[in-house]
């Protein structure tokens, strides 16, 4: 017998809101289906009724975790916009601190999924150690999530030499730790039993889901933007795509500590190669008209951003793709043939950012296939009326 099984919007599993609703027959899942808009703000509508620097910030605010990546999504936008470019020096400190923030990000999700594992040494390990991530970028922007470092045309606080030489000295230490959690993670077997073989998604499955970041190499799909189209100085900068063949949760998390160890290779070499001068430029008021689409590698995989200039000091129009929307697909197939109890792994290992993919909303006529304007008290209605509905199933398939 095939029941369906309602998981959110308000689940103990879940840090922000979504609707998960599994098919299941006895403990294994058959279907699943994810239902989005419990958790969006407006950020795109708020973006056209402000300047390009008062933009940068609220970007910046569309994630606490992936904050530096928005805000540099889009001041790479911008800049091209402008027709300026930031001087190298900057650009060495804002790819400087998109490594530490891909650290920090990796290092919480290690942490996560070592206590969704039940291994919660693991979890306090990997903790400790981002709070040091998080005392360096408090060093370089005085702030520990939004760092607030980017300009249009560069970024806002440079570093000293003695600064150079204790983030050196930091990156040492976390460096010998890591190397210590990529041989615990991959030969405790606890940990590797628990991980292994759960949430399956194909090489080809990957490709023809559009899946990206993490999720992507580790089904072995070298997809990553730093090297398909490379921005800012990842031209010049020698690092690998970290990649694994295991196509499940341990191949994710195998992954992720490769790409630890890889981001302190390019920050040395970028601390190293410190070129002197300037960190920033002057930006014009305002960009000529124009488009442009901006994509950057986050720590969640391929971000994107679009942003339309009508030559005024406020963007026409600006649009985002976070990487967590383009996994969703991918983890349906993920769940599909799994078990009940693996949901929250699964769902853990894409390193979802709830509140990153949902930036908009289109109603689209059924009947004509156009899309169609609706005011907000209609849209409130239009959720009052869902809500009673989804109420009323449930309490037809659980009857109390």
């Amino acid at each position: 017998m095939k029941v369906q099984i309602p998981i959110g919007p308000q689940h103990p599993a879940l840090k922000e809101p979504i609707g998960l609703r599994m098919t299941v027959e006895g403990e294994v899942i058959h279907d699943a289906d994810l239902r989005l808009g419990y958790n969006h703000r407006g950020v795109e509508k708020v973006a056209e009724g402000r300047s390009y620097i008062q933009n940068l910030y609220l970007t910046e605010r569309i994630c606490g975790i992936c904050s530096h990546s928005h805000s540099t999504t889009f001041a790479q936008g911008a800049e091209i916009l402008f027709e300026i470019v930031p001087p190298k020096r900057g650009q060495f400190l804002r790819y400087l601190v998109s490594e530490l923030e891909r650290v920090h990000s990796h290092l919480l999700w290690l942490g996560v999924a070592g206590h969704e594992a039940g291994f919660d040494s693991f979890f306090m390990y990997v903790w400790r150690d981002r709070e040091i991530v998080m005392d360096i970028l408090e060093m370089i922007s005085g702030n520990r999530v939004h760092y607030a470092i980017n300009t249009i045309g560069g970024v806002r606080r440079d570093i000293d030499e003695a600064q150079r030489t204790k983030i050196l000295d930091l990156l040492a230490v976390l460096r010998a730790r890591t190397s210590f959690y990529l041989n615990l993670g991959t030969t405790e077997p606890s940990f590797v039993g628990r991980l292994a073989g759960v949430g399956y998604l194909s090489k080809e499955d990957a490709m023809s889901l559009c899946a990206v970041g993490p999720t992507a190499r580790a089904s072995n799909v070298p997809r990553d933007v730093r090297k398909d189209d490379p921005y800012g100085i990842y031209d010049e900068v020698p690092f690998e795509v970290c990649t694994a063949d295991t196509c499940d949760v341990l191949g994710r998390t195998v992954v992720r500590i490769k790409e630890v160890l890889q981001s302190y290779d390019i920050m040395e070499y970028l601390l190293r190669n410190l070129p002197a001068g300037p960190v920033a430029v002057k930006a014009p008021r305002r960009p000529k008209p124009g488009e442009i689409v901006s994509r950057y590698e986050a720590p969640r995989g391929e971000n994107i951003h679009y942003i339309k200039s009508n030559g005024t000091d406020k963007p026409e129009r600006l649009k985002v793709r976070a990487p967590t929307l383009g996994n969703y697909a991918a983890t349906i197939a993920m769940l599909k043939k799994g078990f009940i109890a693996d949901i929250p792994l699964i769902f853990a290992a894409i390193d979802p950012c709830i509140c990153c993919a949902e930036r908009s909303v289109e109603l689209v006529d059924s009947r004509s296939g156009r899309p169609s304007v609706v005011r907000w008290s209609e849209l409130r209605r239009m959720a009052g009326r869902r809500a009673a509905r989804d109420s009323k199933k449930r309490n037809v398939e659980w009857p109390l």
